[in-house]
């Protein structure tokens, strides 16, 4: 049986993802225990230039799918082309991220290859029988359970962002490209994208952000936020809300964190007037370190936080804006 690992590497604009990098990093360690070799599949339009580059992170062979009407995502022609590859390739595990794309992408192309998928991974091993034991947070993150796919190949994983961590690129390295026709027509592209309405200002994905600083029902309104965004500004992160927040009005649903939102994993993530429902903390309980700052310090998010902060969010998180630019003004 085969024993290689394809990892979907999932591009914007052509512009490689950062969980697409943290894909094949983990795609290489698996492959090196595996004794197999690493290749990476590349889809969309005009991306042949940026496919060698995954090589810096150990993809042998990077298989392009480059086609007009794959500039946007299209969930017909990424699985048709995604499917094409592994028929190419034969690999024992197919890696992907566990993004937008990603939770759509790979339960159709599983379906399609009459295989088993571990959805929102936070870590893969190798057992004695060579098969990939994955990690998963089930349940809102009650439970935590290992899973296998004993039979049927390719095993298929899609990984939770910022939990994989990439490796140091080789610069000197550059994967082969190899060009594959899938064979798509217009016909079979049954949905089509006619406009993309991007967000104004520049905003940092919270699927890849290293910083996140949340606020929830304590927020009392949506002009309120601002203090949290001066926080975010002068720490590199991004903004993100409670669904309490958001069903308010406060914030647009994209900034969610939770079980019916986005799920993160940075390495510092601060949460400000949100209580800690078991909705959010399904969304962020994989955080490195985790700061709370809430009145009531009976908060379900004490239990949780690394750090915590029992006083009045208006009055403590302007002395964090100020303690950091502070500190990194000096650094």
């Amino acid at each position: 049986m085969a024993q290689g690992v394809l990892v979907f590497a999932e591009q914007r604009e052509g512009k490689f993802r950062k969980v697409a990098v943290e894909a094949v990093s983990e795609g290489k360690r698996l492959s090196d225990k595996l004794g197999g070799e690493l290749n990476a599949a590349v889809v969309g339009t005009g991306v042949k230039d940026i496919a060698g580059s995954l090589g810096s992170y150990g993809a042998g062979k990077v298989y392009v799918v480059d086609h007009p009407g794959l500039q946007n995502y299209s969930s017909d022609g990424y699985a048709k082309a995604l499917c094409k590859i592994v028929a190419e390739t034969q690999p024992s595990v197919l890696l992907m991220g566990c993004t937008s794309m990603g939770r759509d992408l790979g339960p159709k192309v599983a379906a399609r290859l009459g295989t088993g998928i571990a959805p929102d991974c936070t870590a893969l091993s190798v057992n004695s029988d060579g098969k990939i034991v994955a990690t998963q947070p089930m349940y809102a993150g009650k439970v935590i359970v290992q899973v296998a796919c004993p039979t049927a190949t390719p095993q298929i994983f899609t990984l939770r962002p910022n939990v994989f961590s990439p490796s140091a690129p080789d610069e000197s390295r550059s994967a082969e490209v190899v060009q594959v026709d899938a064979g798509i027509s217009s016909e079979e592209l049954r949905t089509k994208v006619k406009g993309v309405i991007k967000a104004t200002g520049a905003t940092v994905d919270l699927t890849e952000a290293q910083v996140i600083v949340s606020g929830g029902r304590g927020m009392g309104g949506a002009e309120n936020f601002k203090v949290l965004e001066e926080l975010a500004a002068a720490l590199g992160g991004a903004v993100g809300a409670s669904r309490a927040a958001v069903d308010a009005g406060w914030r647009d649903h994209q900034f969610q964190v939770g079980q019916t939102g986005k799920t993160v994993s940075p390495v510092l993530y601060i949460a400000c007037g949100i209580s800690g429902s078991i909705q959010h903390l399904a969304g962020m309980k994989t955080s490195k370190v985790i700061v709370a700052v809430n009145k009531d310090p009976e908060a379900p998010i004490f239990k949780v936080a690394d750090y915590g902060i029992v006083g009045d969010l208006f009055k403590v998180v302007p002395i964090m804006v100020e303690e950091a630019k502070r500190l990194l003004a000096d650094q």
